[in-house]
Order: C-alpha cells, then structure tokens, then sequence
C-alpha cells in the first residue's frame, strides 16, 4: 500500500473511533445537536445513530426535594383554632356567658363529651363549604349536642328544627322516623338553611339570629332601623331576650375552646378521626336486635340512631344506621349469621270498642308495659284511633305500615283564675274572691262618647 494511502486510511480509522467516544460538550450542546440531526432535509443521505449517552444523575444535595404536606393535627381542637373567623364581639353578655359556663365545669365537659362522637363529622361538612369553623360549635348553644333533644317549642334534634322547617329542608318525618334528629340528614339541612341566610343578609351575625328568630323577624328588624336612620347590624337590632344572647353565647363557647386555660377549663382530647361510620339495611329490624349485633349498648346505638323513634326500625328501601367504625364490622359478621327473625314487633290500631287493659293482655303485656314501649307518658291517654307497638305472633310478616308523624298538639295558655282563701280557727278554706266595690260617682262612658272624644 502506498505511503499516502496508508496515511489516509489510518486517518480515517481515527475519525471513526473518536465518533464513539462519550462527547465532551454538554447536556445543552448534546441537545442542540440531537435537535439539527432530526431536522435534515428528507433529501440528506440516510445517518447512523450514535448511542444515546444520558446526562450524569445530579447529586442529592442539588435535587429539588417537594415539601412534605403538613400532618393533620391529632386533636380536634388543635384543628378548629385556626379556622376561627367570626367577628369577636366584646359585649358584657359574652362576659357573662363566658363567666356562666366557667362557673359550670362539669357540664361543660357533658357537652364536650358528647360532641367528641360528631364534631369530626361536622366539621368535614363545614370545611367543605368554607363555611366559619365556629358554626360546628351551634350545637352545643341549640342542644348542649344532643340529638334527642326535644324542646317547649316541638323543636327536635342535635340542630333543634321545628316540623315545618325541617320538611322544607328535605327532613322526613312519619311515625318510625325523624329526620330532625338524624345527625347526617340534620346536619346537611342546618347548614343549606345556614348558607341560605348568609347569602340573604350577608353578614353571619345576623344569619345566626335569624336561624334563631326566623329570618323574617330579623328582616322586620333591619327594615324598622332603617326606616329610623339606625344602624342594621347584630349589636343594634332589637331583638328577644334569646336571640339577643344567641350569638354572645357562641361567641363565649368560642373563646373557651380557643383559650381554655384561661377560663380555667380543661378540654377532653377529641382525636381529629370520624368516630363512626354508616352500614345501610333493607330490612325491618329491631333497634335492640341492631344494638346486640353491633356489640353495642342499646343506650348508645339510640344516642347514634336517635331518627328512629321506636324499637323497630322500619327500612323505607334503604335506612342507614350508624356505628362506631370499630362496630361496623362485628355487626355485618353478625347479621350475615343471624337465623332468628329480625322483627318482633308490628304496629296495631285500637279500634273504639278496644280498651287498652284487653289490647294488653291480648299481646302478653301489661297496661305499664303497653304504655312504656310506645311513650305514653304522665296524664296521655290511649284513644281511638291511635297506632300502637305490641309484640310479633307468630312468623308472618310483621305489620309495618306507612303512617305520618302523630300530630303535635300545641299547647294554649289559660289564666288561671284567682283563688281567695279564707282561715278560721287555723282552718284554711277556698272561698269566692269578693268583686271590687266600684268607686261612687264614677262611671264608665258610653261607646259613642269615647269615639267622639276621639274625633275631638
């Protein structure tokens, strides 16, 4: 081979073995040649990829490590006090409201006690609307949380609504079943109504005393200030004694949970974990029976369950029960196993030649029995008409019908009429109070006379 050949192929050789060789340019360099190879002209003779070389891994102290989330705090209140955005108000009467529950410990701590099993709940739906975190404290102003609670006023449940309002706001109410005391369905409502009177007011004082009120008496109450040049806010309506303290008293629950020390109160640790969860059923069934097999008292599956009023549980297609998350499993277990029937009651009318001792002892009862299981309580009084529990006989299908929810009788105030008594001899007796001698010369105008003196 002649010497200039040689030369030219050794060259040659020497081009080829640097193109395999790692590049010594950059991440960017190698880039922006990839970037020009891709785009030769279609005419370009065919090319021969070279191995993909990757970048060297940068270091671990150059990576850009995301911050971790932050925990969730491990307590209630550690998760509340942030989300406290109410307007303070710095009035005597959230003094004394605070001062009142200060002074009572222990039935602040009944509250607190009970509200640990809803408060998570509560507060989930709360956030999930950007609603004040203070309205998860309303229930312990309404019904120290408790969602039996029943007032003068037929109001009902943990959220306290009359019949009326809670039909409006989608809460069934018949013979088996009160929506008003269900703590899910109850819940949903109260804060609907809650959004609802924000958005007409616009200021969360003011919708709170109108849940109170009525959002029509509070709306007189902003037109008659206006009317008058008067400010329209919270602190200058005039208002009843109770809603006039409705706000101050959650304002003073308020700044406990915020600073219990400070009021010399100690909380109980509510973990910031659901408490319970729901298991739903298509069948009739016994509160007690749904109690045992959730390994449970039949006080606390009631305090969990309270919608459902009698000691059968009447499945409208589907009711949903409440447990606590440890129970839901045990009672699916022990449900699944169960033989027995699961009803043991049916519903009876009492027709108008019933007498309540016979209807008794026709179902193996006493008249006491007869009364305690369907709340017949004091002076009421069995009557025609009327729909009662007894006991199962036999294995036919129990007797469940739909029926509405008792009518509620209100209550009409009469004046008692004044009694005198008369003693003699130590001897107290009830006598006819003496009519007042009308005074001589006086005498009461005519109806035509008043009128014309007030026409003048």
């Amino acid at each position: 081979m002649p010497l200039r050949s040689l030369a030219t192929a050794i060259a040659v050789l020497l081009l080829a073995g640097g193109c395999a060789q790692t590049p010594t340019a950059g991440p960017e360099a190698l880039a922006q040649g990839e970037a020009a190879a891709t785009t030769a002209p279609a005419s370009a003779a065919p090319r021969v990829d070279a191995p993909r070389v990757e970048a060297p891994a940068p270091s671990v102290q150059a990576q850009a490590r995301a911050p971790e989330p932050p925990r969730p705090p491990a307590n209630i209140w550690e998760r509340i006090r942030p989300g406290l955005r109410l307007a303070p108000l710095s009035t005597p009467r959230v003094q004394e409201w605070e001062q009142y529950y200060a002074r009572r410990p222990d039935y602040f701590a009944r509250m607190i006690e009970r509200s640990g099993r809803y408060l998570y709940h509560v507060i989930e739906e709360i956030e999930r609307r950007n609603m004040p975190v203070e309205i998860a404290l309303l229930p312990m102003i309404e019904s120290a949380y408790n969602p039996q609670a029943y007032s003068r006023s037929h109001a009902s449940g943990m959220w306290q609504f009359i019949p009326s309002t809670g039909k409006l706001y989608g809460l069934r109410q018949n013979f088996w079943y009160d929506g008003r005391r269900d703590v899910l369905a109850a819940t949903s409502a109260a804060l609907d109504y809650l959004e609802k009177l924000h958005g007409m007011f616009g200021d969360w004082n003011l919708a709170l005393a109108a849940y109170n009120w009525g959002e029509g008496a509070v709306g007189r109450a902003i037109a008659k200030n206006q009317a008058k040049g008067l400010p329209t806010d919270y602190e200058s309506l005039p208002m009843p004694r109770e809603t006039s303290n409705y706000v101050p008293k959650l304002q003073a629950v308020r700044n406990i949970i915020a600073n219990p020390e400070q009021f010399g109160i100690t909380l109980a640790s509510v973990p910031n974990r659901p408490y319970f969860a729901t298991v739903a059923t298509r069948s009739h069934i016994d509160v007690k029976l749904a109690a045992s097999f959730a390994e449970m008292s039949i006080e606390e599956f009631r305090f969990l369950n309270p919608a459902h009023n009698k000691p059968v549980i009447k499945a409208s297609g589907v009711e949903t029960l409440v447990l606590p998350i440890d129970k839901i499993e045990v009672f699916q277990r022990n449900l699944a196993a169960n033989e027995r029937p699961l009803v043991s009651w049916q519903a009876y009318t009492m027709k108008r030649s019933d007498k309540p001792e016979q209807v008794a002892a026709k179902y193996g009862m006493t008249l006491a029995q007869l009364k305690e299981v369907n709340d017949i309580t004091g002076k009421k009084k069995i009557v025609a008409g009327q729909t009662l529990l007894v006991p199962m006989k036999g294995t036919a299908e129990p007797n469940l019908p739909d029926l509405p929810a008792p009518k509620i009788t209100v209550a009409r105030y009469r004046a008692k009429k004044a009694k005198c008594v008369q003693v003699r001899n130590g001897v107290r007796k009830v006598v006819q109070c003496p009519t007042k001698a009308k005074k001589p010369g006086v005498r009461k105008p005519a109806k035509s006379t008043i009128q014309a003196r007030a026409g003048g």
